[in-house]
């Protein structure tokens, strides 16, 4: 499995925090290694999975989440956002997953346990804790089922 590369500290890559930004591209290409996932299944799965997960956090989450990520997945975060906060467990939400993306549920939750895993290596660990708080519980036992 790939892991995301790091870089120097001052590249302009990174926010004042020192926090690693990575593009959307190289997001992707770790999600289709993962995966096994096309590029293009890879890059469907990550788009729906951050704008279904969005569904699950508060305006000022998402809003912090935004800040953290690239500008083409910010967007899919930014079309997730919504003032009514919903709720759903892991299986609902790859369920989600999988009709949108016409994928398998199986595939759907390797796929959004890997854009978790991803995301937990991609954001700071303040931002991915505090995703992680609102998403809850069964979310977390997910990703760490998943490795």
């Amino acid at each position: 499995m790939a892991r995301l590369q790091e870089g120097p500290r001052r590249s302009s890559q990174h926010s004042s925090e020192g926090v690693r930004r990575i593009d959307e591209k190289q997001f992707v290409r770790t999600v289709a290694e993962r995966t096994g996932l096309s590029r293009q299944e890879a890059a469907d799965l990550t788009w729906a999975t951050l704008e279904a997960l969005t569904h699950r956090l508060s305006p000022g989450e998402g809003r912090d989440l935004i800040t953290e990520l690239p500008e083409g997945l910010a967007e899919a975060v930014r079309r997730g956002t919504t003032d009514l906060i919903e709720r759903f467990g892991h299986h609902d939400g790859v369920r989600r997953v999988a009709e949108r993306t016409m994928l398998k549920e199986e595939e759907a939750d390797r796929g959004v346990r890997t854009v978790l895993a991803v995301l937990r290596e991609a954001i700071s660990e303040k931002e991915f804790n505090d995703l992680m708080s609102q998403l809850g519980t069964d979310f977390s036992q997910a990703l760490e089922s998943a490795g």
